[in-house]
């Protein structure tokens, strides 16, 4: 059995690790004993959504109205670098950029191109698509305006998607945030996640939630009551 912290467990007798409404989860979490640096709070759901289905993947972008707390580092596939770094993006270029995922470089976080550079980002679609990483129009990184799809990534454009046990993961913030903006964040989070439920889903959608910062204890709260907020 993994031996935890004295600073985990302290947290863990302070909270009866269930809270069924938002507020009270969040109000839990963000008093319980906190580590020595700013700790990300993530949503973890189990889903009832089968994996091995191709009309019940599960996946989706949501904008968080006060960012995750996360620096984005982001690539533009353009030939426009300067209109792509001024825009705020972290790198830019095209053949040079794919030259360097090709060698295997791939520090970055989110990759946005423009239509006229897809066809040779496309050559490089094997190395970003298992990683994550590949420009898609559906997740609204092939854009002609650059300037606003990379402000968009920048200013808290989150993408989730259901791994192959059917479980999801979002980060929601920072515990510096404090409860407010935590939980604008969660209603946001879990609004998206509800409007993507798959259609030809028989029975429950969510089958558990938690909510748990980065080095603490999880504190389960209710689906419904989450929508209900």
């Amino acid at each position: 059995m993994k031996k935890r912290s004295r600073r985990y467990r302290s947290a863990l007798d302070g909270q009866n690790c269930s809270a069924p409404h938002l507020d009270g989860a969040l109000r839990l979490l963000v008093g319980a004993a906190a580590a020595k640096f700013d700790e990300t709070l993530e949503l973890a759901l189990h889903l009832g959504a089968d994996p091995k289905q191709g009309d019940q993947m599960v996946r989706g972008i949501v904008r968080l109205p006060h960012g995750s707390g996360k620096p984005v580092r982001v690539l533009v596939f353009t030939e426009d670098v300067d209109v792509a770094i001024g825009a705020g993006a972290d790198y830019a270029g095209l053949g040079d950029m794919i030259a360097k995922v090709r060698e295997g470089w791939c520090d970055f976080d989110v990759a946005i191109a423009t239509t006229a550079a897809m066809k040779e980002v496309r050559s490089v679609a094997k190395i970003l698509g298992p990683r994550g990483l590949m420009p898609s129009p559906k997740a609204g990184t092939v854009s002609d305006d650059v300037v606003a799809a990379v402000r968009e990534v920048k200013s808290g454009r989150y993408e989730f998607k259901m791994d192959k046990t059917a479980n999801l993961s979002l980060i929601l913030g920072k515990r510096s945030f404090g409860v407010e903006k935590l939980r604008d964040n969660a209603l946001a989070a879990a609004a998206e996640i509800e409007r993507v439920c798959p259609q030809s889903l028989k029975g429950r959608y969510v089958l558990s939630a938690t909510l748990s910062f980065t080095m603490g204890p999880p504190v389960k709260i209710g689906w419904k009551e989450l929508q209900a907020a």
